[in-house]
């Protein structure tokens, strides 16, 4: 379980700023070819415009320059773009700014100026800054660590329907950090961003329905319902909870073959960074390989190799 507040990604979610006059409708085309990975057009349109003191051309030239997109990766020059952005009031810009202190791109790591940063678009009204600026109070980095105060600013983001925000608060009264623990909250509040498919808030609900607490019944089923749904999002530690479920005959009927799959599925596609999660799955299905027919561990790597083909499917629009 990720015990605490994510960041977001910063996205091409372009707020107000003082532009200079450009054509009508030239910035939108630029950002139009951007989104559809025409990068060689979207510079030939913004570059001119952001050069001419446009705020939303400054600040999608530093996107495509701090991701390399249609030109090298240039860290300093996306952020310089972004700070002339910011300085006319662009909110997007700001927040930006933000993530190039807190990471260090293209300027010396600097939190203080990220909390900075993140608070002026926070102050405009940007989710995905308030957000950010929770996670710094978070953890106590450019700003006193202030667990109400990182709730405050959740609350404000995830009022807004923002679904980090959402599944950050959810934490929040999972954990009861800043606010009184509470389970029947968490539920909201995971509901809420697992509506918009955040796979974390679902797997997180599988595990309040496990575990059960004051206002949520313990459900193995719901359980197991709530995994199913991250699990087909490429959660890696909802399919190890699924493999779990079906070696164990809890919420679901026991079923090694797809006990095995699952475990095989999470043994695939825990990150790098997690080994020992990798490691836990591997074993896993290797001890319910030892109750299983050769033709069962046949059918469950079958079982695996369909689901991932079916996954890899729906994600680049095959039948």
């Amino acid at each position: 379980m990720r015990g605490g507040i994510k960041l977001g990604l910063v996205t091409l979610a372009l707020s107000l700023g003082f532009a200079a006059p450009v054509a009508a409708g030239q910035f939108e085309k630029a950002a139009a070819a951007r989104s559809r990975f025409d990068y060689a057009t979207a510079l030939r349109l913004c570059r001119p415009m952001a050069k001419q003191g446009h705020a939303n051309a400054q600040y999608l030239l530093g996107e495509m320059y701090l991701d390399g997109l249609g030109v090298p990766q240039d860290y300093a020059e996306g952020a310089g773009w972004y700070r002339k952005a910011a300085a006319q009031g662009n909110a997007d810009a700001e927040n930006g700014l933000g993530s190039v202190y807190q990471y260090g791109y293209g300027v010396p790591q600097d939190y203080a100026e990220a909390a900075r940063w993140y608070r002026k678009a926070a102050d405009h009204g940007l989710p995905d800054a308030q957000n950010n600026l929770a996670l710094l109070y978070n953890n106590g980095q450019g700003v006193p660590q202030d667990d109400a105060e990182a709730v405050r600013w959740l609350r404000k983001a995830a009022d807004k329907n923002y679904e980090l925000a959402q599944f950050n608060l959810g934490v929040s009264y999972h954990d009861g950090k800043g606010v009184p623990q509470d389970y029947i909250e968490a539920v909201r509040w995971y509901r809420k961003a697992a509506e918009h498919h955040n796979d974390w808030a679902e797997y997180n609900l599988g595990l309040l329905y496990e575990s059960g607490g004051p206002g949520v019944p313990q459900d193995y089923a719901k359980a197991v319902e709530w995994w199913r749904k991250a699990a087909d999002m490429y959660n890696a530690k909802a399919q190890y909870n699924l493999g779990r479920s079906y070696a164990n005959g809890q919420g679901v009927p026991q079923d090694f073959v797809l006990a095995h799959m699952w475990f095989n599925l999470a043994a695939m596609h825990y990150p790098a960074s997690d080994s020992e999660g990798r490691a836990r799955a591997v074993n896993a299905r290797d001890l319910v390989a030892e109750k299983m027919t050769p033709e069962q561990i046949a059918e469950a790597q079958k079982l695996a190799r369909e689901w991932s083909s079916s996954y890899f499917g729906k994600l680049f629009g095959k039948k």
